[in-house]
């Protein structure tokens, strides 16, 4: 780039354009276009043309060879750094992914139970202690867990987090009452944050906290600058909400449950439908026939592939690769594109560790979650 900007006078957007074009140089004519341009501006600079000509094929050889080394060279050092942080300090690597979202592949929830696998503690949002992004903290064992911030919690919105955190560090709060005084909150505000469970350490579980919530919001007008009043002291004891009924307001209001994943909640009733888990894929044998279950993370239809798909599921143990020929996908479009829990029948491949099921049909088992929010990851 630099030789073309000095030696032929191309601008920087000349020189961009150069670039782009040693990137896709097969695809799209390649720098030839810019053969002209290169040769008359060199001489223009007073460069005899046979030495310009020779400068123009070394830029061109860099653009069949040099270019893509240097981006697998990059890609090679990115993925060395990246796996020695996720090995040797896993609680900073999640923490980075979430808060760089969105990017990639994974979600937040796919991140948070790989880590999880990988005996990180992750932490809830917090009131007393969240951030508006996930950050370091020393966890129970006295080792450092990830805690998660208030980022993750749908329809709350990031000046809402930074006034309670500017709040928090004046004092801490005392109450929910306290908490919706002194940082402002609105109704929708104190409300989501009751059903996404962060007000768990101050008013206990999520019936308790939305109780706790309704009768908090802070005075308005005169009333504003009131001392704080907490609620009466005799409020109402409400039944704990079952574990279903946690996880599924875990996915709607923050995407993810640090708790129980939902395919062990189903687990029993898979099982009678010999739906195989992805760790009881593991020893299964290649082209085994076989059927397995899971929610849909990622689906991918590449432009190369030739109309090939690949779908990512997810169950309580791991994730399982499904393969599905053109055909295959065109005939099932509609169930491909829209369900959240995957029923798949095909055919394991099992080689030198890598593992996919070759799918040959699907069913869409939605309806076994039928309130549960989660969205998979599209690319096409």
């Amino acid at each position: 780039m630099q030789i073309a900007m000095i030696a032929a006078g191309f601008s920087a957007d000349d020189a961009n354009g150069l670039r782009r074009a040693m990137a896709t140089w097969k695809r799209k004519g390649g720098i030839s276009k810019y053969y002209h341009k290169i040769i008359e501006g060199m001489k223009t600079n007073g460069y005899e043309e046979g030495f310009a000509i020779q400068i123009f094929k070394q830029i061109e050889g860099f653009g069949e060879y040099g270019f893509p080394e240097s981006h697998a060279a990059s890609f090679a050092l990115l993925a060395y750094h990246s796996s020695w942080l996720k090995r040797h300090e896993p609680e900073a690597f999640l923490t980075a992914l979430l808060n760089s979202q969105p990017m990639g592949f994974y979600s937040p929830s796919t991140l948070i139970q790989d880590a999880q696998r990988h005996r990180v503690q992750v932490l809830p949002i917090d009131l007393l202690h969240s951030d508006w992004e996930a950050k370091l903290e020393m966890g129970p064992a006295q080792r450092p867990a990830v805690r998660l911030g208030f980022n993750l919690i749908k329809g709350l919105n990031q000046d809402c987090g930074w006034r309670l955190e500017e709040a928090r560090a004046v004092q801490i709060f005392s109450s929910v009452r306290d908490a919706a005084q002194r940082a402002q909150l609105n109704k929708h505000e104190i409300d989501v944050l009751a059903y996404a469970g962060a007000l768990q350490s101050l008013a206990g579980h999520r019936h308790q906290a939305a109780w706790e919530a309704s009768a908090s919001l802070p005075d308005k007008g005169l009333l504003k600058e009131s001392p704080i009043i907490d609620a009466p002291t005799d409020r109402p004891v409400l039944s704990e909400p079952n574990e279903l009924s946690n996880l599924l307001s875990d996915y709607q209001h923050t995407g993810i449950s640090l708790n129980s994943h939902p395919l062990a909640l189903l687990r029993s009733s898979l099982q009678a439908r010999r739906y195989l888990s992805s760790k009881q894929l593991l020893d299964q044998p290649d082209r085994r026939l076989i059927r397995t279950c899971g929610m849909v993370t990622v689906r991918q239809r590449p432009g190369t592939a030739k109309g090939v798909v690949f779908i990512t599921l997810e169950d309580e143990f791991g994730q399982i690769n499904l393969i599905l020929h053109a055909d295959t996908a065109e005939r099932q479009r509609q169930i491909l594109r829209h369900a959240t829990l995957l029923g798949a029948f095909g055919v394991w491949q099992s080689h030198q560790q890598t593992q996919s099921l070759l799918t040959k049909r699907i069913v869409d088992l939605s309806h076994l979650l039928p309130t549960l929010n989660k969205k998979s990851r599209d690319f096409h």
